[in-house]
Formats: C-alpha cells, sequence, structure tokens
C-alpha cells in the first residue's frame, strides 16, 4: 500500500462552521421581512462561487417583500450577523486530526473556492492557520470548483502526488473537484448540503472525529 502523501481539506464546511452561519445571517433578516428563505434555496450554491453573492440576495428579499431594508442596511445586518453566530473554534474533530497528521508528518492543506483575504485569516482566528502547510483559495487559481484546480495546486505546492493524497470536503462541486484532480475523497456533509449528491466520495463520515490517519490511508 502506497503511504498517504497528504490530506488536502476545504476550508468553509469542513474547517470552519462557517456555510451556517452564512446562511443564517441572510436567513434572520427574510425572516424579519415576513418571508422564508429555506435550505433548499440556499443548498445548491454551497462549493461554488459566485461574485455579488450577497448582493443576489439582497435583489430577491426585495422582490419579495415591501419591507426589505434598503442595500447599505441589508449588507451592514447580514455581516453583524454573520460576526455575532460564525463560531470560534474549528468544526468538531478538525484540530485533532490535524494535529494526528503533523505528529505522523503528514503534510496539510486547505483548498477553497472562497478568497485569501477570506480563509487565510479565518484560519489564524481559529487557531489553526500553523497546522497547515498550504493555502491555496480560489482567487489564485484560473477555475473554481468542481475544476480540480485548487486540488492540483495544493498538492504541487506540497510536491506530492495528487493519486497518494485525500480530500476531505463537504460538497458536491468540492467532491468533483476532488475526485477529477485523482484524489481519493472523504464526504463530511452538514445539515445544508445533506441534499448534495455525494456518491462519488470514496468515504462518508457525520463528522471529522470519526477520521484518523489509519482510516484515511486505508483508502488508499
Amino acid at each position: 500500500m502506497p503511504p498517504l502523501a497528504a490530506v488536502v481539506f476545504d476550508f468553509d464546511g469542513i474547517v470552519l462552521d462557517s456555510e451556517t452561519s452564512e446562511f443564517e445571517s441572510h436567513r434572520r433578516i427574510y425572516e424579519r421581512c415576513g418571508v422564508a428563505l429555506t435550505a433548499d434555496e440556499w443548498c445548491d450554491q454551497i462549493g461554488l462561487w459566485a461574485e455579488g453573492h450577497d448582493e443576489r440576495w439582497f435583489l430577491q428579499l426585495r422582490e419579495r417583500s415591501a419591507r426589505a431594508p434598503d442595500r447599505a442596511e441589508y449588507h451592514a445586518e447580514k455581516r453583524r450577523i454573520f460576526d455575532e453566530v460564525v463560531p470560534g473554534a474549528p468544526m468538531r474533530g478538525i484540530r485533532e486530526l490535524l494535529t494526528e497528521l503533523a505528529a505522523a508528518r503528514v503534510p496539510s492543506a486547505i483548498a477553497s473556492t472562497s478568497p485569501s483575504s477570506w480563509v487565510v485569516p479565518e484560519a489564524e482566528r481559529i487557531g489553526v492557520r500553523s497546522l497547515f502547510g498550504v493555502i491555496v483559495s480560489g482567487d489564485q487559481v484560473a477555475r473554481r470548483k468542481p475544476a480540480p484546480d485548487v486540488y492540483l495546486e495544493a498538492a504541487r505546492r506540497l510536491g506530492v502526488d495528487p493519486a497518494r493524497s485525500i480530500a476531505i470536503e463537504d460538497s458536491g462541486p468540492g467532491i468533483a473537484a476532488a475526485r477529477a484532480a485523482g484524489m481519493k475523497t472523504v464526504a463530511i456533509p452538514h445539515a445544508l448540503t445533506e441534499r448534495h449528491d455525494l456518491s462519488g466520495a470514496d468515504l462518508r463520515v457525520a463528522h471529522a472525529g470519526e477520521l484518523t490517519l489509519a482510516r484515511l490511508a486505508r483508502l488508499l
């Protein structure tokens, strides 16, 4: 069996539960305006990147409710709620898994479709930046997920073979990106991505606490 060369993590929804916080920040404003924003409406965009993401939801609210705030108020309130609810620690089992990998000298990386201006400060804030050898963000590659670019770039920077690496993802586009890069994949869905097609993953678990170095290595 070839040794495990590296483990590459998605960021939003895997390292930090920011996906839930992002949804909740918009949902609460919708609720105050007398309309519902459902998880079904929200979930298809997860794992993808679109310019004007927040503006899209503001414009939709303006179409659906006469009580919608103006643009500046909407975006300011969305940010306030997000900052209030976003967790101050990594998702369950992430720190322990990263620590085990570091002790075994198996390199770890982040491969995120989000911009580096978000990912790097947040990794610092929750205290895991030093546990990653490489952070690749969507603004550093030509194509974002579901294209394989961030995963291929993470492997290149680490100097490892993608075929001997494992990606940990929460979304359908993320699983597709990692598979296209030639990596084995682990899916850890949350409430918003349980609806995604994750059948392409080599392993599905409820949280990172169910993963160990030995279990990951067996996927190869």
